[in-house]
């Protein structure tokens, strides 16, 4: 069997007992997004996704999941009020799960955090129920054989040092999503920083001002506007946010507004899951960089149609996002 030249090393380094939090520090892992100053992501990842959820109470799930009288109940957890954090990471398909699981507990173990709780397969419940009724993200939903679920906590002295959950999923389609939720006492983020987007150049700015203008115009006129300029990398993530920085200024221009992003996308060859996932993966992405340029969540919903609403306006439009008025 042929093995990756970067998972060997990965495997030689673990092997050798180097201290793999030292090797994830050196690679950059994501585009637009920052990884929390708690916790380190996996080498070879990308953030995908970042969210800051302010003084919020939140279920902190200490036990396996199961359904009684139709309510997803954990054997144990616990309520915590504060600031909730919550990123996910997609890793590169040459490691695995439990590659991913390892290298978490090493660095927990590195940094003094204390295991609260952890299960792997089958023993932590149905995926459905992590997915969908705990962290409220589809993009986590897969074989229950392919997840691991860790609670921890720092060993601060302080009464309300954080708590961290991480799930970690394979789906059936190999992509791997490492997904941490980190809890704080409220106001603790208020200096984190949640995304590097610089100011663009005199001359974008007036462009920008402009398309804004435009946006807004034929939103509030029509109910919906095509995006101009919005393009995606082969993984189907924005390779910057400043190409959003017109719509992030239509959106502030109107506190009012609040929108739906749809994302279509039709390729020959491809089949309707993928291009249904792909298309909600391109919404999600280009939401997240509205919201890390300071634009509520709450006004903000992401959904891809795939092929699915082929009519257009404009001519070669298979794949476009399209902004529409909530």
């Amino acid at each position: 069997m042929c093995i990756s030249i970067k998972r060997l090393c990965f495997m030689a380094l673990a092997l050798a007992g180097l201290p793999l939090l030292s090797f994830a520090q050196t690679s950059a892992v994501e585009v637009g997004f920052t990884d929390h100053s708690l916790i380190t992501g996996f080498a070879y990842s990308e953030i995908i996704e970042r969210e800051l959820d302010r003084d919020i109470n939140h279920q902190f799930v200490l036990g396996a999941l199961e359904r009684v009288r139709g309510e997803v109940i954990p054997e144990d957890s616990q309520r915590l009020r504060g600031d909730v954090t919550k990123i996910n990471y997609e890793i590169s398909e040459e490691f695995t799960g439990a590659d991913v699981y390892r290298f978490f507990q090493e660095q927990l173990e590195s940094r003094n955090y204390e295991a609260l709780f952890s299960c792997e397969g089958r023993a932590c419940g149905s995926s459905n129920y992590w997915a969908n009724d705990v962290f409220r993200n589809r993009t986590l939903y897969g074989p229950e054989r392919n997840q691991f679920y860790m609670a921890f906590r720092s060993r601060a002295a302080a009464e309300n040092a954080p708590y961290f959950a991480l799930y970690i999923i394979t789906r059936v389609n190999r992509r791997i999503y490492a997904y941490i939720e980190i809890i704080e006492p409220g106001g603790t983020q208020d200096s984190e920083q949640i995304a590097a987007i610089e100011e663009p150049q005199v001359e974008e700015a007036a462009m920008s001002s402009a398309a804004s203008s435009n946006i807004l115009q034929q939103l509030r006129e029509q109910g919906s506007v095509i995006l101009p300029g919005i393009d995606f990398q082969s993984n189907d993530r924005l390779p910057t946010p400043l190409g959003v920085a017109s719509l992030v200024a239509a959106l502030q221009a109107d506190a009012s507004v609040s929108v739906y992003l749809v994302a279509h996308l039709s390729q020959e060859g491809r089949s309707l899951e993928e291009l249904m996932e792909r298309s909600a993966a391109r919404a999600n992405s280009l939401r997240q960089a509205l919201i890390a340029g300071g634009i509520s969540a709450d006004r903000i919903e992401a959904a891809g149609v795939g092929p699915l609403a082929p009519s257009c306006a404009v001519d070669n439009c298979a794949q476009r996002i399209e902004l529409v008025l909530r």
